[in-house]
């Protein structure tokens, strides 16, 4: 027996080296390895025969080899396996089926019965109990990751593990619960520990997250949409005003040529006495076109304004340096160094464009409000003028 321990060693080592995929970073020589040593420790701790350690021994040697051909109903292709090579080796029939038995044995459901089957149950998670536990974990989930397509985060991947170690895996043997269960233990508390600190650190990551999309937010809106509406809507402000100094000048220029016209054609005649009754009238319509004209001039009148700022105003964002009037009076290097820094900060770049507009909003209303009384007083001027031309010539008929 001891031959055919050595002849399944090689046979299983060239097998696994040769036939098993790369992504087995769990399921391989190493872990039959360890499956096999745990064995020969349980056998001695257990005080088993020399003959049932030998079978469990080969069994613990097969007992993976079926990953070679698939992942699934692994045991079963491990002892298809076993049996291929003992029947070459003239092993008895019944020697092969108990050899075979303890292979099913492994299967995760199962519930083993007789000694051996706790044995290699036992260990097969051996490394339950094992210092790198953690290490051999991760190769773990590797393989689930590539051969499966399995992905957990840390935080799933720890939690899966504490499930399994408490609720569905338990030692057997009365030395593996004496030697090994402890160091389980001890195992499922690092976990936990990992566990909350992965909470913490999850904690932290979805703040950062949360910063960083508010920040993308931020950044993703759409550069072009923005100069478009601050182009479009600087367009029509400008348009509007033109449109407001445009009929400033126009109740200007014809008030104007209304006063020409009355100074050089209604004022020498009032000298005589005979047209007196014109005198009240003329004085209504010339105050009215008078007021007008005014009112025109100061719909148009501009605002004076310092021209000046200092660094600290550039500092503390409160001067608006894409309006003339704010630096007119700078030097131009002064002036260079203020438009760079607000070229640097983009919310400061914005934050002028907005007030720009907001300003020029104030003086188109402005404007408009000035406009709309020039415009009522014009009308209310040309009635009551021509009412009382009405009146004084209507006096003078009667009379």
């Amino acid at each position: 027996m001891e031959q055919l321990i050595r002849e399944t060693e090689k046979h299983v080592t060239v097998l696994l080296a040769e036939s098993l995929a790369s992504h087995y970073y769990y399921h391989n020589l190493s872990h039959t390895l360890r499956v096999v040593d745990a064995i020969k420790v349980l056998a001695v701790g257990m005080s088993l025969s020399a003959e049932q350690t030998q079978k469990l021994l080969i069994a613990g040697w097969f007992h993976d080899t079926g990953y070679t051909r698939q992942c699934e109903n692994h045991e079963l292709h491990g002892t298809e396996i076993a049996e291929d090579f003992l029947k070459k080796h003239a092993v008895p029939a019944n020697v092969i089926a108990e050899i075979k038995s303890y292979i099913l044995a492994t299967q995760l459901d199962y519930v083993p019965k007789s000694l051996e089957e706790k044995i290699i149950r036992d260990a097969d998670c051996s490394h339950f109990a094992s210092k790198n536990y953690l290490a051999i974990s991760e190769l773990l989930r590797q393989e689930w990751e590539l051969s499966s397509k399995k992905h957990y985060t840390n935080l799933e991947w720890l939690n899966l593990n504490i499930s399994f170690l408490t609720e569905k895996h338990k030692f057997h043997t009365e030395f593996a619960l004496l030697n090994w269960q402890s160091k389980k233990e001890k195992n499922l508390s690092e976990l936990i520990q990992l566990i909350k600190k992965e909470e913490k650190n999850d904690k932290r990551q979805k703040v950062k997250s949360e910063e960083l999309k508010l920040k993308q937010d931020k950044a993703n809106i759409p550069e072009r949409g923005i100069e478009t509406m601050f182009r479009v809507t600087l367009k029509n402000h400008i348009t509007l005003s033109n449109i407001a100094d445009t009929k400033a000048n126009i109740m200007l220029s014809v008030n104007s040529i209304i006063v020409s016209v009355v100074l050089s054609n209604l004022i020498p005649k009032l000298d005589n006495p005979s047209n007196e009754y014109l005198i009240i009238p003329s004085i209504i319509f010339i105050s009215f076109t008078i007021l007008v004209m005014i009112l025109s001039v100061w719909a148009t009148l501009p605002n004076v304004t310092s021209g000046k700022f200092t660094k600290d105003d550039v500092k503390n964002r409160k001067v608006n340096l894409l309006f003339f009037g704010n630096f007119h009076k700078m030097k131009l290097n002064e002036f260079e160094w203020a438009i760079n820094e607000l070229m640097k900060d983009r919310e400061y770049l914005y934050n002028s464009m907005t007030k720009d507009l907001y300003f020029l909003g104030k003086v188109l209303d402005k404007k408009y409000k000035i406009l709309r009384v020039t415009y009522i007083i014009f009308v209310i001027g040309v009635l009551i003028s021509a009412a009382a031309f009405s009146y004084s010539f209507s006096t003078i008929t009667i009379n």
